[in-house]
């Protein structure tokens, strides 16, 4: 039950489900947050800065003819949902099947997912304690793709589900100069210099 002078993010804690965040989030002072949820344990992290935005709307672009052609759909970042205490927000979502219906379409399930990518500073601290990786391995999400972004150069790098394992193998790195190249889970070649503003 919650108090009588209500905070959700304190009267919710260890509680939080896809329901209870369509009846209270976002938080009004904390709208501009990213709002994941693990375990019913809600993770409030800030927006990417303006470097890390950059690579990831020009991701974004060069990712959408080959997904497209290949039948992959390039989302920003959706409420990726394994179960309904545990979303992850991915800074670009490609999916295999789109949403249907207003339900899926705020809590993408993640066996839409072919791929999540995250963009993260290089060599910075992670903004968050949400391993999105780990979860994303665990929910079955075929490849995961991590981008890093210095002040003068970015590391993009691959990562393939090993189902017997349970995780992620690298399949594919690039940086300094060099380009990523794949095949699956479409057609992938770009130079990491390109996310750089």
């Amino acid at each position: 039950m919650l108090s009588q002078v209500s905070d959700p993010l304190v009267d919710l804690a260890g509680r939080w489900t896809t329901t209870l965040a369509d009846a209270h989030l976002p938080v009004r002072e904390l709208a501009g947050a990213r709002h994941e949820c693990v375990d019913g344990r809600l993770v409030i992290g800030p927006w990417l800065g303006a470097a890390e935005s950059f690579a990831m709307a020009s991701l974004a672009t060069l990712l959408i003819p080959a997904a497209e052609a290949a039948g992959r759909h390039v989302y920003g970042r959706v409420n990726l949902t394994f179960g309904p205490a545990l979303w992850i927000q991915p800074d670009i979502t490609v999916l295999h099947t789109l949403p249907a219906g207003d339900a899926e379409d705020r809590w993408v399930p993640a066996g839409y997912c072919t791929m999540a990518v995250e963009v993260l500073p290089r060599g910075g601290p992670r903004r968050t304690p949400v391993d999105r990786s780990r979860r994303c391995a665990a929910g079955g999400v075929p490849y995961f793709l991590r981008v890093e972004v210095g002040p003068e150069q970015a590391v993009v790098e691959l990562l393939t589900l090993t189902p017997a394992a349970g995780r992620y193998a690298r399949t594919a790195r690039a940086s300094g100069g060099h380009r990523l190249r794949s095949d699956l889970p479409f057609p992938i070649d770009l130079d990491p210099a390109d996310l750089l503003p």
